[in-house]
């Protein structure tokens, strides 16, 4: 992706963060039949391989597991907070009127080999993976509901019908454009102008207030 400098984020625990709170990425994969995507969430497991394994579960019916199989590379994006800026909240704009709107984001990219987890070996797996991503999810809840709550029949047959994919990732690149770009005062109206937007924007908010000035 186009990824200027002053927007690096280099920091595998941060990339790893935003993979864990926004777990459903896109996975791409490029076929005979050209490029196809998917959103799917995914389980990460940063301690497995030097920048961590991507896991997850695709219906067998899908049609992108046959290009997966074939994959020498596919992709995943994970989408992080976004919004819109408005220049209004510049005051460098009362200066010379010279600023335009533009798109906060920040966003993960992570590469790797695919594999196609079916066969032997593919519920004994698919049931770890369903329950650690069910249980990251349920965490929270006052009553978290666990995989082994369903029928163990019911369990079964719904893992007949999905197929386990692993992606150890061989390549991963972060990028934060949350306005460092911009002269200090103008990052403080970005702030208060995405928090007077009111709870959605917040998220945006708290990684402009975070990410400091770049240096020089």
């Amino acid at each position: 992706m186009y990824l200027p400098q002053a927007f690096r984020e280099d920091r595998l625990d941060v990339q790893h963060g935003l993979i864990r709170a926004h777990p459903l990425g896109w996975l791409v994969s490029a076929g005979p039949g050209g490029l196809m995507a998917n959103p799917v969430p995914f389980m990460l497991y940063p301690g497995e391989g030097e920048r961590g394994t991507l896991r997850a579960h695709l219906a067998r019916a899908n049609a992108q597991l046959e290009e997966l199989r074939q994959a020498g590379e596919c992709m995943v994006i994970f989408q992080g907070p976004h919004a819109y800026v408005s220049p209004s909240w510049y005051p460098s704009k009362q200066e010379s009127g010279k600023v335009v709107p533009t798109w906060n984001y920040a966003t993960v990219h992570a590469w790797g080999t695919p594999r196609v987890v079916d066969g032997e070996d593919g519920p004994a797996w698919l049931r770890r993976q369903i329950a650690d991503l069910t249980a990251m999810q349920e965490a929270p809840r006052p009553a978290p509901w666990a995989v082994e709550d369903a029928p163990e029949d019911y369990l079964a047959a719904m893992i007949r019908g999905i197929v386990g994919v692993e992606i150890p990732i061989a390549r991963i690149e972060g990028k934060w454009k949350v306005s460092q770009n911009r002269p200090e005062p103008d990052r403080l109206g970005v702030v208060e102008g995405l928090r007077a937007e009111g709870p959605t924007a917040e998220p945006m908010a708290a990684l402009v207030a975070a990410k400091g000035p770049v240096p020089g």
